[in-house]
């Protein structure tokens, strides 16, 4: 069984729940895995075994033994169709549609991107993490567009390192409430795991690491603006809490959006439009793009009936 010694530190001034700060620094556990593992005794601060509700303390030595669950249908490949935009040895370049979930978790044991990716392409599957083979980045369950996948462990090296050093180039279509008082902006709000909703990120965090989003506008509409939208950095939810923070949610948000809506929107109204990558094995700059889907494209022509 795993186990992890931890120490609180800044980030838990104020008073943080211990799960909350668990769920917070062990990267791919899920908060719910969490509270199991509280519930059953495996958390300590100190010598005490403590509850998911205790307070953590900047100082505090918190010890934690957790089970990994093994999603069903983890590595199971399912004969789920794909749009191609491009493929060679080394990468592929998918138009994901939306309602599709990248890989496997907690929720979606299989009907996954990396189910259909193993069925189509079965190479992938020694690529990269055993979790999440071939996948280099990822797209929001109900957010389409264009996604790159390493098919070459060359290429999964590569193309991680270029992520990184940010010199994976995206462009997002994003239909936001309001009209913008300019025609372009950036957005640097520090971003992080809200306080106290674990789930959700926040520009209000105890644990702030740097974003920047610059936007320009495509067309206004009577109260709404299409944006193209470039994120700099790549953090969780980055466009989405950006947006909301500057006063401008996206269009069919269920997070992060408008509580009540005065018209439904068949999704989040947000699209990765354009991507560009060094290719692994000459280095030459690729340039991809997949266009506004059909839902999408109908939200426009309602907002376009509703200008005048």
């Amino acid at each position: 069984m795993p186990t992890a010694d931890l120490v609180a530190g800044p980030e838990a001034e104020g008073g943080l729940r211990l799960d909350v700060f668990l769920a917070g620094r062990l990267e791919g556990l899920p908060r719910a895995q969490v509270r199991k593992a509280i519930d059953a005794g495996g958390a300590r601060v100190g010598s005490f075994t403590r509850r998911a509700s205790y307070k953590v303390k900047p100082g505090d030595h918190v010890h934690i033994a957790y089970e990994i669950p093994e999603p069903e249908g983890l590595l199971a490949p399912q004969d789920i169709p794909l749009k191609i935009i491009y493929q060679d040895p080394d990468v592929l370049v998918i138009d994901k549609p939306p309602h599709l979930v990248v890989h496997p978790g907690p929720g979606h044991p299989s009907g996954t991107l990396v189910n259909a990716l193993l069925y189509h392409f079965p190479e992938v599957s020694i690529i990269g993490p055993e979790d999440r083979p071939g996948i280099v980045h990822r797209l929001d369950q109900d957010t389409s567009g264009v996604m790159v996948v390493a098919r070459s462990m060359r290429a999964y090296v590569f193309l991680r390192d270029q992520f990184k050093r940010r010199d994976v180039w995206k462009t997002y279509l994003a239909l936001v409430w309001g009209r913008m008082s300019e025609t372009t902006g950036r957005l640097s709000w520090a971003l992080g795991r809200h306080p106290k909703e674990g789930a959700r990120i926040s520009i209000r965090t105890r644990s702030p690491k740097r974003a920047e989003t610059f936007f320009q506008v495509q067309r206004a509409f009577r109260d709404t603006t299409l944006l193209d939208v470039k994120p700099v950095t790549g953090r969780t939810h980055q466009i989405r809490v950006h947006m909301a923070a500057a006063g401008h949610p996206i269009c069919g948000d269920p997070v992060y959006g408008r509580k009540r809506e005065p018209r439904q929107f068949p999704r989040i109204f947000l699209h990765a439009h354009t991507l560009s990558f060094l290719h692994p094995e000459n280095e030459k700059r690729l340039a991809f793009a997949s266009p506004l889907p059909s839902d999408l494209e109908a939200v426009i022509d309602r907002e376009l009936s509703l200008k005048s």
